[in-house]
């Protein structure tokens, strides 16, 4: 008896790891403000096709749920802004509407978010002094059916709802909005209901492209470092900087614990003339480097490792909305369900940016650690290809075939050449900062072998870098660690 509740307590503690490494989710936003999409039934079917589990309508459209019923899709609704002032002034209004639109379909239909009110902030009519009113009475209506804690109460909000977001930890809130925004956190967070933003560093370049480069924006590894001078925090990518600016506002406020949700991001793939960055390749390039990086649990400068959930906008085009040309087309797919361009949902595959075909073809090109880079840049460039880049960097680990020379130049020209042949080896993917460089000759020696045209690539991240002073620690390696241990543990356990 008393072994097997040794060995239990390891199988216990290894199940909630694995719960606590789960890594963030990646949903997808399902937009209808269109007259050429297919019928909910045949969406619901490309999601489950696409292998995507999160799905974001902006209503409770009776179709829209039924047709997700028993696809084990999780589905965030919305009560629009124009119901809220319903919502907040009668209970009896919301109890009919969770009777006719919610509780005939759950939990077939497995709905595990509300979001009372869209971007209030930006709407024309200002209902934010209703949001809280409509939530409270949403929760009431949720907690007769005894679903409170199963459904999950919140509302989304733009970048706009703060007054400040540069650098990231000057971020602040909009001191006209704390009349509603204080008694909403709080509600947050006695419910434990993240707090939601829709963020877009598209429009951070498109409306400042002078600030914000479009490498800056694209997560690409060939941005310049911003650093916060408060903190002295260095960002890479405008994301980061969007998501840790609202964190920074949040802390100002007391409410540091509050957990961020993205419920939306994305890309256009087509814009009007001045639009020049809303193309297919820009929208493949951001939404991919956007997926890795959540589900590889990069986290953010301010919370490395941090898991943080995004939803990718939009599923399709939305022809019927107003505004510049870039408004009706972030989607990633036609009408005919076809795709604009190809995604990796995973995170972990071999797409490439460009063209969105498997990569197998170096032209016979490796990408080497480049002679005149410093220690610092290439340092920088191996955790990056490390971490946020997704290359597998288990053979230069100890023990492993490319750990010897035990020099950074050699790790790094590893990883640099991994990165370079899972882009399709693009002149771009060896450029690292200018810490790489291409060669003609094939760098592979003893039993180290460099990936080359027709190489087979791992799909799967590196498990973690080799540890040097000054660099960071894989964000895989809050999970991987501990679980390491209990692995021990448990087999020990079972031993005796």
């Amino acid at each position: 008896m008393a072994g097997r509740l040794v060995l239990a307590l390891p199988v216990l503690l290894l199940l909630l790891l694995v719960g606590h490494c789960r890594g963030g989710k990646i949903g997808v936003c399902y937009g209808r403000n269109a007259d050429d999409l297919p019928a909910p039934d045949k969406v619901a079917q490309l999601i489950q096709q696409q292998s995507l589990k999160y799905v974001r309508i902006y209503d409770t459209n009776i179709d829209v749920i039924k047709a997700f019923a028993n696809t084990g899709v999780e589905l965030m609704v919305g009560v629009p802004n124009s119901d809220l002032l319903a919502f907040a002034q009668y209970q009896s209004n919301v109890d009919t509407w969770l009777k006719n639109s919610i509780l005939p379909y759950y939990p077939a239909t497995m709905i595990t978010y509300i979001t009372v009110g869209a971007e209030v902030t930006e709407s024309p009519v200002n209902a934010s002094a209703l949001v809280v009113p409509a939530m409270r009475n949403v929760h009431t209506a949720l907690k007769k059916a005894g679903l409170h804690k199963k459904i999950t109460i919140s509302s989304t909000h733009s970048l706009g709802i703060l007054s400040r977001s540069f650098p990231p930890s000057a971020g602040a809130f909009n001191s006209s909005y704390a009349y509603f925004l204080k008694p909403m956190l709080e509600f947050l967070v006695e419910n434990q209901a993240p707090f939601m933003v829709d963020l877009y560093p598209y429009y951070a370049y498109q409306n400042s492209p002078s600030n914000v480069s479009l490498n800056y924006a694209l997560f690409s590894p060939q941005s310049q470092d911003v650093i916060d001078p408060n903190t002295g925090l260095v960002y890479t990518n405008m994301f980061d900087a969007q998501v840790d600016s609202i964190f920074f506002a949040l802390m100002a406020l007391n409410f540091k614990t509050l957990k961020i949700m993205v419920t939306e991001s994305g890309w256009p793939n087509k814009g009007a003339a001045k639009e020049t960055g809303a193309t297919p390749d820009n929208a493949q390039t951001y939404n991919t480097n956007l997926i890795r990086h959540v589900v590889n649990d990069s986290g953010t400068p301010a919370k490395p490792g941090e898991e943080i959930d995004v939803y990718i906008f939009s599923l399709f085009n939305e022809n019927r909305k107003p505004g510049i040309e870039s408004e009706r087309n972030w989607g990633l797919f036609f009408p005919d369900k076809s795709s604009i361009y190809s995604l990796d949902w995973t995170g972990r595959g071999n797409v490439d940016v460009m063209t969105g075909a498997n990569i197998t073809n170096a032209n016979g090109t490796w990408c080497i650690a480049s002679a005149n880079a410093s220690e610092t840049d290439l340092q920088n460039a191996l955790n990056w290809a490390c971490g946020p880049g997704n290359v597998d960097c288990s053979a230069i680990q100890p023990s492993q075939p490319c750990y010897q020379p035990d020099t950074l130049a050699s790790h790094a020209s590893y990883a640099f050449n991994s990165y370079y042949q899972q882009n399709g080896a693009n002149v771009v993917a060896c450029d690292f900062g200018g810490a790489g460089v291409r060669t003609t000759k094939d760098p592979s020696y003893d039993t180290c072998v460099y990936l080359a045209a027709g190489s087979k690539m791992s799909t799967t991240n590196s498990t973690s870098l080799p540890a040097r002073s000054g660099s960071s620690p894989h964000p895989s390696a809050k999970c991987f660690t501990p679980l390491l241990f209990v692995l021990s543990f448990a087999i020990a356990a079972a031993m005796l």
